[in-house]
C-alpha cells in the first residue's frame, strides 16, 4: 500500500488538536498517531520509503518543538513556594487568608515544658536536649546493658533498618537516658572544680505501646542527673519533692518504693499524694490517694565509670518522667493521646 505526504498532513492536524486538549502536555509522544506513523514506513515502498521516514522526523521534531516552546514560557513564572500559605502564581483576590495570630497559641507540652525546665533552672539545672535518634551504645550499653541482658527485652524500642559502623541498628530513643554518658563526660570538669554535674535533660521518646488513655508511642520525658561528692537517695528525693510542690504550687507527701533499673542501684519507683483528692482517693488516683510519677535512683557505679568518672570518690542519683503525665495532672486531662492528636477543640482550651 502506498503512503502520501498527506497521510502526514492528516496525523499532524490529528497531533495538534491532541496537544491542545492534553492535560500533561508530554505525553504527546506517546500518541497512538505516532506509533502508527512509524510502523507506516516500513511497509511503505521501497523507492518512497525514505522521503516518507524523514518527513515523519521532520513532525516529529515540529511537536517537540512544541513542547519546547511551552517549557519556555513556564520558565518565566515565579518559583512555586511550598510553604507559603497560598498559592504564589495565583491572582490576588483568590488568595486565602491568613490565620489571625490572635488564635494561635503554645502547645501545652511545650508552654509546661518551659515551666519545668524554668523551675529546674533556679535551682542550678543546666538544660541538654535530648536525641530523636541514636544508637546501640548510648541506649543500651552505657547503661549497664551488656550484650543479652534481659532488661533489654522491657524495651519495645523502634529500630531503623539503617546501621552504624558496628552493624547495630540505629534507635528511636524509648528514654531519655541515652543521654546519660555524653552529659557525664561533657560535664566532667565541673567535679575536678569542686562543682556538682546538674543537668536536666527533655526530649521526645518513642515506644511501641498498645495505645489507649494512659499511654502512646510518642511521648516526652524529663530526665535529671545529678553527680557529685557525698550524693545520698535524701538528695534524689528532696530535690524531687521541691520540683513537685513548686510545679503543683502546694504541699505534697512522696514516697519510694523498691524497682529495678540495669542503670541505677538502688533504684525506686516514685510517688506523691494525689493534689486532686488530697489523699482521698478518686479517678486519677486510682482511689488509692498516690500516683505512681516517675523511675529513679543512684547512679549506677557501672555507669559512672563508663564516663570516666571515679564512683568510690563521686556518687550521684538520676530519674526519668514523663512531661505528658505532668501536665494531664495539672489540667486533669483524660486522655494522653489529645497532645499528639492535633484536635483544635482541645488546643483552644490553652490559648
Amino acid at each position: 500500500m502506498s503512503y502520501t505526504i498527506k497521510d502526514i498532513a492528516v496525523a499532524a492536524e490529528e497531533l495538534k488538536k491532541q496537544f491542545e486538549t492534553l492535560e500533561d502536555k508530554k505525553a504527546i509522544r506517546r500518541s497512538p498517531t505516532f506509533r502508527e506513523l512509524f510502523s507506516k514506513i516500513k511497509t511503505a515502498e521501497p523507492d518512497k520509503r525514505a522521503q516518507f521516514g524523514a518527513e515523519v522526523n521532520k513532525l516529529k521534531n515540529e511537536v517537540e518543538a512544541w513542547l519546547s516552546e511551552l517549557e519556555s514560557d513556564n520558565d518565566d513564572r515565579a518559583p512555586i513556594d511550598v510553604t507559603a500559605p497560598f498559592p504564589t502564581n495565583s491572582n490576588p483576590t483568590t488568595r486565602f487568608s491568613l490565620l489571625p495570630t490572635q488564635k494561635g497559641s503554645i502547645h501545652p507540652l511545650m508552654k509546661e515544658l518551659e515551666t519545668v525546665l524554668g523551675i529546674f533552672a533556679r535551682m542550678g539545672f543546666a538544660t541538654i536536649e535530648s536525641r530523636e535518634i541514636d544508637d546501640d551504645y548510648h541506649m543500651f550499653g552505657a547503661l549497664n546493658f551488656p550484650e543479652g541482658h534481659p532488661a533489654r527485652d522491657d524495651y519495645d524500642t523502634f529500630m531503623t533498618t539503617q546501621k552504624d559502623k558496628k552493624g547495630k541498628q540505629f534507635i528511636a530513643p524509648a528514654h531519655t537516658s541515652t543521654m546519660q554518658n555524653r552529659v557525664l563526660r561533657q560535664f566532667a570538669s565541673n567535679l575536678v572544680n569542686d562543682e556538682p554535674i546538674a543537668v536536666v535533660i527533655p526530649g521526645r521518646v518513642f515506644r511501641n505501646e498498645d495505645l489507649d488513655a494512659r499511654h502512646e508511642h510518642t511521648f516526652y520525658q524529663l530526665e535529671g542527673v545529678y553527680v557529685g561528692k557525698a550524693v545520698t537517695a535524701g538528695n534524689l528525693i528532696a530535690t524531687l519533692k521541691v520540683f513537685l510542690q513548686e510545679y503543683y504550687q502546694q504541699e505534697l507527701e512522696v514516697k519510694t518504693q523498691p524497682f529495678y533499673f540495669p542503670f541505677t542501684e538502688p533504684s525506686f519507683e516514685f510517688a506523691l499524694s494525689c493534689p486532686f483528692c488530697k489523699k482521698q482517693g478518686c479517678n486519677v488516683c486510682s482511689q488509692t490517694g498516690w500516683i505512681e510519677l516517675l523511675g529513679c535512683g543512684m547512679i549506677h557505679p557501672n555507669v559512672l565509670k563508663e564516663a570516666g568518672i571515679d564512683p568510690t570518690i563521686y556518687t550521684g542519683f538520676a530519674w526519668g518522667g514523663g512531661i505528658d503525665r505532668l501536665v494531664m495532672m495539672k489540667y486533669d486531662i483524660e486522655d494522653i493521646r489529645h497532645f499528639e492528636s492535633g484536635k483544635l477543640e482541645f488546643l483552644r482550651q490553652f490559648s
